[in-house]
């Protein structure tokens, strides 16, 4: 791969930001929003709940994980979209850049994105709730990578589906990470879930690290094959998802379909 054509490609995104402000305001007001939101609600919890459950570790940094996790997926749709929007795409592959480039670009673009999101949420749950991201430790780093890498996985598989399809596709994307929470176990338990829920969510990374952060809040032992299993899902699925959107990719100008890219119906 040659580096210089996966900067311009985020260099393409830097652009696009600083040329419409726009654009830079969906990258941390959301994720303001929705932890100042949760971060109420886990201060009433602790208020009324006489259990000894500490709400603000558990769920607001549940929440703050969670939203991880989304902002790095939709840093590579949107990067993606933004190509399909300005009929930019079959003009990126007029040139030499090959596909392994066009993603790995794609998953600069969505590491710059989800970590200003991210610095954002942990400055916000530490001025106003006073919850440090840091009580997880070093264990933060795997928890962060695993959420990060099956991130980047559903974004270029969304990608892909939108390349098959078509941009009218694109309403197919956005609902992902709402389908994949209830076997996340985002907010709860691994147990509560029906037998067949259990079986689905032992497939889903981020599954492992929200285990993994309740019982470190709980103060049980910590399962370190569990999290090597949610971190070698993470990587499994991000190498299946590159392989889906490198065969679409072939498949769609081996078919000329790439030719006509424009905004059409499902097909």
């Amino acid at each position: 791969m040659n580096p210089s054509r996966i900067a311009s490609i985020l260099l393409r995104q830097f652009y696009l930001l600083r040329g419409s402000p726009a654009r830079i305001l969906p990258l941390f007001i959301w994720v303001a929003i929705d932890v100042t939101l949760w971060g109420f609600i886990t201060r009433y919890l602790d208020s009324v709940a006489a259990s000894g459950i500490h709400f603000a570790t558990s769920l607001l940094g549940a929440v703050l994980l969670w939203n991880f996790l989304t902002r790095a997926m939709q840093g590579v749709t949107m990067a993606f979209f933004e190509d399909v929007w300005s009929r930019n795409f079959l003009n990126l592959f007029a040139t030499p850049l090959r596909t392994s480039e066009y993603i790995a670009g794609l998953v600069l673009s969505s590491l710059v994105t989800s970590s200003v999101g991210l610095t954002v949420m942990i400055l916000v749950a530490g001025a106003v709730f006073g919850l440090s991201i840091f009580t997880y430790g070093v264990l933060l780093l795997p928890f962060v990578l695993t959420l990060f890498l099956f991130g980047i996985a559903l974004g270029v598989f969304g990608s892909a589906v939108v390349l098959r399809l078509g941009p009218a596709a694109e309403w197919l994307i956005w609902p992902v990470p709402a389908m994949v929470a209830p076997f996340a176990c985002v907010f709860y338990p691994r147990t509560v879930l029906p037998e067949w829920m259990q079986w689905v969510s032992r497939l889903m990374p981020p599954s492992y690290v929200f285990e993994s952060m309740r019982t470190i809040v709980a103060g049980g032992p910590l399962s370190a094959s569990g999290l090597a299993w949610g971190v070698g899902l993470a990587v499994a699925a991000l190498v299946l998802a590159c392989v889906f959107f490198t065969r679409v990719y072939q498949e769609a100008v081996r078919s000329g379909r790439i030719a006509r890219y424009s905004a059409e119906s499902v097909s």
